[in-house]
Order: structure tokens, then sequence, then C-alpha cells
């Protein structure tokens, strides 16, 4: 039985990813913040879902849980053979109104809150010679629109670190990927706060209240018919997880792309060119791009 880490399960796909990985007969260690209190109805659900779930108590923002948390998973499991780093928070608005404070909550999450986890699951799977860790980025980790930019810098950052660590080791048989869902109705947006600096808000004029518009579009076009559909990011996780070493691609755009597929299908032979470029091919490129 392969064991599975799931960030960021209270909700989302990171709720609906640790059903399914249950369903496929994975155990799956699915960790939230506050499951006692505030996500106890998502806990209570995901533990009634499955035998093979157990939800863990872990704040990605803190280094003390998620030690705690990551030594507890380690003891019980042996050995972790998947890690999704699920867990994100974003905020919408004008980006020079958002403080320093809330620029920096959200690279805890979304970027820092990746490296702990990572940074406690890697040792074990070097070791093992196998292993994947899958990163959830999102299209603005490839492109930046307006009112996103504090979001879009924390994903930048993951692409970022996320695609040196995968050059650095894969020859250890393990698998560094990244996932960049579109939009999605899952809550995400729900997620945010308002910009700290109003004083700045009121300096844009007509332009401050686009962004609150553009969210409220935004959430009607998600939960509409036609809108897409969550279950295909979880999809994305469970082909990533069954495609062998070797075979899975650095990056899986799902839902609507805004170009970020042709983005990445015009970049990543450049990108990976840095190897013969920097005379380290024969060291670091047994990597699928």
């Amino acid at each position: 039985m392969k064991n599975i880490i799931i960030t960021g399960s209270s909700n989302g796909f990171g709720l609906k990813a640790a059903k399914d990985f249950a369903d496929k007969g994975y155990q799956v260690f699915a960790t939230m913040r506050n499951p006692y209190g505030k996500n106890s109805d998502a806990k209570a659900e995901l533990e009634n879902h499955s035998t093979l779930i157990k939800v863990v108590d872990m704040d990605v923002t803190n280094d003390e849980s998620v030690k705690k948390a990551m030594s507890n998973i380690l003891v019980e499991a042996g050995n972790i053979d998947i890690l999704i780093n699920n867990a994100g928070i974003m905020y919408l608005g004008i980006t020079e109104a958002f403080s320093v404070e809330q620029a920096k909550f959200q690279m805890e999450t979304n970027y820092f809150g990746a490296i702990r986890v990572i940074q406690a699951v890697l040792p074990s799977m070097r070791k093992s010679g196998s292993g994947l860790v899958i990163n959830t980025s999102s299209l603005v980790g490839r492109m930046s629109p307006p009112f996103f930019g504090t979001y879009t810098a924390t994903k930048h950052a993951l692409e970022g670190y996320s695609q040196a660590l995968r050059y650095e080791v894969s020859p250890f048989g393990v698998d560094i990927v990244l996932v960049e869902p579109g939009p999605f109705g899952t809550g995400l947006l729900a997620s945010g706060q308002a910009p700290a600096h109003s004083e700045v808000l009121a300096t844009y004029g007509e332009l401050a209240g686009v962004p609150s518009a553009m969210g409220e579009n935004f959430a009607q076009m998600l939960q509409s018919e036609d809108a897409p559909d969550p279950q295909w990011v979880v999809d994305a996780y469970l082909k990533l997880a069954e495609t062998p070493f070797g075979s899975r691609p650095t990056r899986t755009v799902v839902g609507i792309t805004w170009g970020v597929d042709e983005i990445n299908e015009l970049t990543q032979p450049i990108q990976d060119r840095v190897l013969k470029e920097m005379q380290l091919e024969n060291i670091l490129g047994g990597v699928s791009v």
C-alpha cells in the first residue's frame, strides 16, 4: 500500500483528492489546520468516507506544527510515496494596497509552507530511491494578470523553487512536478482579505472597485453549469501518481489555460537547456520534460 500526504485537505482540491486516493487504495494522511474546531466537519467527512484516511492537524505556516505532524506521520507510515502540496490562500485586489504583512502571510502558506513539508519528506524519499512531490501552482505562476499581484508572486516563487529542485533530486529517483489549475469553484477566492491600505484604494478612483466586481463575476461563472470541474485537478493528481518516474511532465495545466499551455511548450525546452549551458547534463540530465 502506498502512503500519500495531502496538505490543505479541509476543502477544494485537497478534500476531493483525499477521498479519491483512498478509493484507489492509498493510505492517505490528510492534513489541515484546526481539525477539532473550525474544520471538524471536514475531518468527520473524510474519516467517515474511508478507513484509509487519517486526518492530521498541521499548520503549514508554523515550523513546529509541521515538524511534529510530519515526524508522527513518518513514524507511523515508515515511508511517504507521494506528497501533494495543495494548501493555499489567494488575495484579490489592488496590488499596491496590500500590506507587506499580507504579502508575507500568503508567502508563508503558498511558498514557505510547501518548502517546510517538502524538506520533511525528501530525506526519506531520497533514501528509498523513489517518491513524487506534486506542487499545486496556478496559471498565475507562469503569467501575471492584474489584481492578483501578491498571490502571483507566491506561485512564481513556488515554480522557480520546484523547477530547480526537480533537477537536483531526479538522480535519486524522486520527481518534483507542478499542477497549474486555472480558475475553479473551490472557495479559494473566499479565503482572501481586503487590501489593508484603504488610503491607497481611495486614490485609485473607479479602478478600486474593479477587483471586487471581477471577483463576483468569477464566482458566478465558476458556479455555472459550464464551469470547469474541480475533479479535473484531482484527476491530474491521480494520473501523475500513476505515471512512472521519468515519464511525468514538469508542468500540467488544468482547466481554462489563458495561454499557459503555450508558454510551457515554448519555454520548457529553453529552461531545460540550462543543463547543457551549465555542463550539468551528465549529472542531472535524466529529467523528463
